[in-house]
């Protein structure tokens, strides 16, 4: 086997690692390893392919890296490697700047948004900060580019649980994507570390220990004057480790070695290995250390920094000692200082004294720019107590990597911040802040209270600060679904707020108003929206927030504002493929979701998914996850809206996001009423209810009764789903409080036409029509005309059947679409048009029965069954059907369940007088008095289904 590709720049590389390869570069024990690798390499040509290497410390994932790097190499493919570093965590993207280094030079010849992108992450140039999601498609059009325009690329990924979080949600999409390009991702990580790849579902091999015979042949190769009784005791104690194997020996002195001295009694690995470690480290002079201790410090391995704060144009030679020892080695192509093994890192650290770090951190602070990011960390470690020079660098340096998407890093930057803040004001505001951030992005808010309590402490006049009522009200509607505390306390904090000056940007101030607006849809109260209202008519930054503007009409009341802002909403998700900002993203979608534009909205709300799993912006990505649940349900994706709802749901338990939980409850609870699970929708419906009622939250009442609704309608119980409606609002009101009325259109018209109330029925339609609803899309274009129709009494309007079975695209919403056909079909049959009805309802049942809508189905069943369609069959062996007519039968069953001739009259759209009569003839023919003995009579026939014979010239159906 070729001897392992030469050290590489990047981070601080586990070279001690490299210990199962004996002196002339030859991997020992690890044939199976590497014909794995190979096989990676070798599909990876064909289509990208991922690797994960786990194992102990010390088992030789690095040496397997090295080999596999330089096989690659021969392979053709052009290999970027990256180590992971406990020490860069911190520094956003140190991670990617250094896998991406290769190919800076083909940054220029991208799209020019994914150029700058890259260009100002990799501090190339600079720019306005970018979203990781941003990053992560330049990165992905970059690395998909360099594959196919050149030859594979092989990532190759060390540590990847020290790897930066915002590197490491980027790289994450690329593994999860990576069958895109001819792309080869290897990487290794111990053992149950955490890391960016552990939910990405790419395949993991544990390396394991070598077996006696490989132990003894590496122990024998580097250490050939051993006597053979202190081998076999170094193999026994090492128990396959390779790095245990060329790490204890150390310890021992010729004499040992040779078994002319005698061995220590124990040899334990671990507290071997660091005591190995630090005496390596212990042993060599001080300005070594000191140069070491600049290095870890500083954590890029640049030379000519660590001279620079050294102080001294020869200080660099220092090193030699290191070096010499196997310590560290500088790469020969950059230029950098890399540490053989992570262990050595922590050594130097150890070792070092509180004084020494700070002397540290100060030199390398003197040579770094003004207002660099760096420079202020630096700064930060050295301060020993309040700086309130430092604590305002950092509090920039918050918002700077806020805006690169690092959330978790801008919290931590500013809770350091309030740490160096010497004044009671500054602390409080710097807490309050991470509050915000904590309870609006991050997504944890179970930190929240306990920040606003010692921002309390530390500055009680500020307590009532704008930043800390976002804050708390984000708690109180998400967590404890207080909507009346959470709206007192924003209009409250947004009256008192003082403006900046012109020209300044208030962010605080309009996430208060974004925040204040979704207190407003929760609690669902003309009251709660006049507030807003006023508010927003106060604050200046309504005319430079347009999409503040946009939500408002477009969410907050589509009914009667959302034809004023629907083309600054097109405009603005025509752009979502540009956009990186989550927060931003989620809210385009939000006012696409009453208005049928989340079909846009698809790919962005998916990269903000993503950058969630990956530890990013979790609110943002459980909002996210509901939206295109939403779409979900109107486009029949059923089975899509269930995986997607009980992962949101899974997040919002852990987080404790119970208001967004019940966003996703109300569409289960919708799809169980549609298939007939009137358990589980009752269930959900009641949960609404009880904890909601109590909070003030109307809104879950608004969607209890639409379940409670939808599952009357499916068991044409239409008294029942008029009632339950009732509850939401009068016919012919659409109230602007109510923006969920636009999902209720057909349900309402319905509900009022099927039980008599035809000028309740008309009234909703005409209310609908002079808001000019149907304008705003054409799905609900075509459900105005399905209603109008269906509200129209006495006879069948085809004109407006047919032109909302007609519209283009309905396919996209296969629910609605067969419930219009059914309406249809059951008005034909009525009309004694049986071949026409049997058309559409036929293609209704081919729908429902797809959608697995059974209460649906049985209603359209029901409908052919009256036309005298069969639709059933008889079991083979069974015992003859009976002699009842398909409608007698119908009749017979629900007189069964103990329906008055009335109410099976309004069911079956039948007089009184024809259930009567129908009756009789059971009565007769099975050989009953009475509607008793119906239920048994009843259960002797043959119950089951045979699949409905449908003609060749049923229309396609969605």
């Amino acid at each position: 086997m070729a001897p392992p590709s030469p050290p590489v720049p990047e981070g601080d590389r586990n070279r001690a690692d490299n210990s199962c390869v004996n002196s002339v570069g030859r991997l020992i024990g690890r044939s199976a390893e590497m014909a794995i690798i190979d096989g990676l390499f070798g599909t990876a040509i064909a289509r990208g392919t991922a690797l994960l290497l786990t194992g102990e410390a010390g088992v030789g994932k690095s040496a397997l890296l090295d080999a596999a790097a330089l096989r690659a190499s021969e392979s053709g493919f052009r290999v970027l490697r990256v180590v992971g570093s406990q020490f860069e965590e911190g520094v956003s993207f140190s991670a990617l700047n250094q896998i991406l280094q290769p190919l800076t030079g083909e940054i220029a010849a991208l799209p020019a948004r994914q150029a700058e992108t890259l260009q100002v992450v990799l501090g190339l140039s600079e720019g306005r900060p970018t979203e990781p999601p941003a990053v992560t498609n330049a990165v992905h059009i970059l690395l998909s580019r360099a594959a196919s325009e050149s030859s594979p690329l092989a990532l190759v990924i060390d540590d990847v649980a020290w790897v930066d979080r915002p590197s490491a949600a980027v790289l994450s999409a690329v593994a999860r994507y990576i069958r895109t390009g001819s792309i080869a991702l290897l990487a290794a990580s111990r053992t149950g570390d955490e890391s960016f790849l552990s939910s990405t579902g790419i395949p993991a091999y544990e390396v394991q220990p070598l077996d006696d015979v490989s132990a003894n042949e590496l122990v024998t190769e580097r250490f050939p004057a051993m006597a053979a009784r202190v081998r076999r005791r170094l193999v026994a104690e090492a128990r396959g480790n390779p790095l245990a194997l060329l790490e204890l020996p150390v310890s021992l002195n010729d004499a040992q070695r040779s078994e002319r001295g005698t061995l220590p009694t124990v040899l334990p690995l671990t507290e071997r290995l660091k005591r190995i470690f630090s005496t390596r480290v212990g042993a060599l002079p001080d300005a070594t250390r000191k140069l070491l201790l600049l290095a870890v410090l500083d954590g890029s391995g640049e030379l000519h920094i660590l001279r620079q704060a050294m102080g001294d144009p020869d200080g660099l030679t220092e090193l030699c000692p290191a070096e010499r020892n196997g310590l560290v080695q500088v790469d020969t192509l950059t230029g950098r200082l890399v540490f053989r093994h992570p262990l050595t890192r922590s050594a130097v650290m150890d070792l070092s004294t509180s004084a020494e770090r700070r002397w540290g951190h100060l030199a390398l602070a003197a040579e770094l720019p003004e207002g660099s990011e760096r420079r202020a960390r630096h700064l930060a470690e050295a301060a020993v107590g309040p700086d309130d020079q430092v604590a305002a660098l950092l509090h920039q340096v918050a918002y700077s990597t806020l805006h690169r998407g690092d959330a978790v890093g801008a919290v931590t930057t500013l809770l350091r911040a309030s740490e160096l803040s010497s004044t009671g004001t500054a602390k409080g505001r710097r807490l309050a802040e991470a509050a915000y951030l904590g309870a609006n992005i991050t997504g944890d808010l179970r930190n929240v209270r306990a920040l606003l309590d010692r921002a309390g402490r530390a500055d009680p006049v500020g307590a009532d600060s704008l930043a800390a009522a976002v804050a708390a009200a984000s708690q109180l509607l998400n967590g404890e679904g207080d909507v009346d505390t959470a709206h007192q306390l924003l209009v409250g904090a947004v009256d008192h707020h003082h403006e900046l000056p012109d020209g300044a940007d208030d962010t605080i101030l309009r996430e208060a108003l974004h925040t204040l607006l979704g207190v407003c849809f929760f609690g669902g109260r003309p009251d709660l929206w006049h507030a807003f209202d006023q508010a927003v008519a106060r604050c200046r930054p309504c005319s430079s927030d347009p999409l503040l503007t946009v939500m408002r009409g477009a969410f907050g009341d589509p009914a009667h504002a959302a034809l004023s802002v629907l083309d600054g909403l097109d405009e603005r998700i025509a752009g979502l493929h540009q956009e990186t900002d989550p927060t931003r993203i989620i809210r385009a979608a939000v006012s696409a979701t009453y208005v049928d534009r989340l079909p846009g909205c698809r790919s962005a709300l998916r990269r903000v998914i993503d950058d969630g799993r990956s530890g990013g912006a979790i609110t943002s990505a459980i909002e996210a996850l509901f939206l295109l649940a939403n779409d979900a349900y109107t486009t029949g994706q059923w089975d899509e809206l269930r995986r997607t709802t009980d992962e949101g749901l899974g997040w919002c338990a852990t987080y404790n996001y119970r208001v967004l939980g019940c966003t996703a409850q109300f569409l289960q609870g919708l799809v169980a009423a549609a298939q007939g699970d009137s358990t589980t929708a009752r269930q959900i419906a009641d949960r609404l209810i009880s904890w909601g009622n109590p909070r003030g939250l109307g809104m879950l009442r608004v969607y209890a009764s639409h379940i409670r609704a939808l599952s009357a309608l499916g068991g044409a119980d239409f008294d029942a789903a008029y009632r339950f409606l009732g509850e939401v609002g009068a016919p012919g009101q659409l109230p602007p409080h109510m923006p969920h009325a636009l999902w209720l259109l057909l349900d309402f018209t319905e509900a009022a036409a099927h039980s008599g109330r035809h000028s309740e029925a008309a009234s909703h339609v005409a209310a609908v029509r002079k808001t000019d609803i149907p304008s705003i899309s054409p799905r609900l274009a075509m459900l105005t005309d399905a209603a109008e129709a269906i509200a129209t009494p006495h006879f069948v309007d085809h004109d407006l059947f047919e032109a909302a079975i007609a519209t283009p695209g309905a396919e996209r919403w296969p629910f609605d679409w067969a419930r219009i056909c059914l309406a249809y079909g059951e008005r034909l049959r009525r009309a004694k048009a049986g071949v026409e009805a049997r058309v559409h309802l036929e293609a209704a049942l081919r729908t429902f029965e797809r959608l697995g809508a059974a209460p649906w189905s049985a209603r359209a069943g029901n409908e052919l069954r009256a036309s005298g369609i069969p639709i059933r069959a008889v079991i083979p062996g069974a015992a003859p059907p009976s002699q009842l007519t398909p409608q007698e039968r119908q009749v017979a069953q629900l007189a069964a369940t103990g329906l008055t001739n009335k109410q099976i009259a309004a069911r079956l759209f039948l007089s009184p007088r024809t259930v009567a009569a129908h009756l009789r003839s059971v009565f007769r023919k099975l050989n009953v008095t009475s509607r008793a003995g119906l239920r048994d009579a009843l259960t002797c026939l043959t119950q089951s289904v045979s699949p409905p014979a449908l003609e060749d010239s049923t229309p396609s159906t969605p």
